[in-house]
């Protein structure tokens, strides 16, 4: 196959295929349905000595206005299987699978495992990489393997949930593993016939006060009124992608819950009452550490919803959000590093991106 066939474009407009609409133009740019095409793509960069960038579903990139010197090579691998054993079911998944196509069906099969991971965008190969986690769920958690392609040695590779290095918001194809290799089919182990369960509050909350007010059947909660309950509870939030919301014209979250130690947080409560701040810090457990709501330190660092800065701003509707309101991807992360020296000075915390910045 040569690269003709792959209908390898040039100068094509990154901003069509991102969610926050920014970015210039890549060199060149192609699209890959099979794992042959794939190959052959990186073929093709690496005998010219290209820069590689591979695109999922563009919903957690931000490239440069300036645009992307190289190849953009877009999964776009489908695929969908159902294997049971015992008392789970194994999902295997093409990378190019729309995420949330993925949980729609397995929520229809009545599985447990990733019904609250709903409404996110995205591609189902981009999952892994930052460990996905919402509502109190983690993609890793259900992750059992993991097949990809070598980028350098374009030889076939393939990994364990275990060897995944998952951690929260986190995993070894976002550190060591970073650029090295394109993933091209993701496996999953769900539960069927077993009780969802709800681990985050909001979302119990949310749940609860639609029974009183509704007519959800009494007893067990199902997949499906999760699902219903996570994207109902996004869509306030503007984190359902919504053409008529200019709120969603983002990159979902864009800062990472800091996670600190009982001995941090005493200093970050001193900082924060040093400052004139009142009232005991928001906290939720991770383990033997908490989580601080990233959320709560934007707006208390003083850039509360609506903020606006240009052609870029905070969310109306979400403090962690920040839109593209017809801006540059410059002005974006300059919004973005201001916020983040005004949360490190108020409270000495830094927050960490959550995004890939594509320059």
């Amino acid at each position: 196959m040569d690269h003709t066939e792959l209908d390898i474009r040039s100068a094509i407009p990154l901003s069509a295929y991102t969610t926050i609409g920014l970015g210039g133009n890549a060199r060149y740019f192609v699209s890959c349905r099979t794992t042959d095409e794939v190959y052959e793509a990186l073929s093709f960069a690496a005998n010219r000595k290209l820069r590689v960038h591979v695109l999922g579903g563009g919903s957690n990139t931000i490239f440069a206005d300036t645009g992307f010197d190289g190849l953009i090579v877009k999964i776009d691998l489908r695929g969908l299987s159902f294997v049971e054993r015992g008392g789970a079911v194994h999902v295997r998944a093409g990378a190019g699978e729309e995420w949330d196509r993925l949980v729609q069906t397995c929520v229809d099969r009545k599985l447990v495992g990733i019904e609250c991971l709903s409404g996110i965008p995205g591609l189902v190969g981009a999952t892994p990489i930052q460990n996905v986690g919402a509502y109190g769920q983690e993609v890793g958690e259900t992750i059992v393997h993991l097949k990809t392609l070598d980028q350098r040695t374009l030889d076939a590779v393939e990994f364990t949930g275990a060897e995944c290095g998952f951690g929260y918001r986190m995993s070894r194809f976002k550190t060591e593993y970073a650029g090295k290799f394109v993933i091209t089919e993701v496996e999953f182990r769900l539960l069927k016939e077993t009780k969802p369960e709800v681990r985050y509050p909001e979302l119990q909350k949310f749940i609860d006060s639609r029974r009183q007010n509704t007519s959800f059947p009494e007893g067990a909660v199902t997949p499906a009124e999760i699902r219903a309950a996570v994207i109902a509870l996004r869509k306030q939030k503007s984190m359902v992608i919504d053409p008529a919301d200019a709120n969603t014209k983002s990159v979902g979250s864009f800062f990472m819950n800091p996670v600190l130690s009982p001995e941090r947080l005493r200093e970050v409560a001193e900082k924060w009452e040093q400052s004139g701040g009142k009232g005991v810090l928001p906290t939720f457990p991770a383990r033997e550490n908490v989580k601080l709501p990233a959320a709560w330190l934007v707006e208390n660092a003083g850039y509360r919803k609506g903020y606006r800065k240009g052609g870029v701003g905070v969310s109306d509707n979400h403090s962690l959000v920040l839109v593209n309101r017809g801006g540059t991807a410059r002005e974006l992360l300059s919004l973005a590093a201001e916020i983040q020296e005004a949360v490190a000075a108020r409270f000495g915390v830094q927050l960490e991106r959550e995004p890939v910045i594509v320059a």
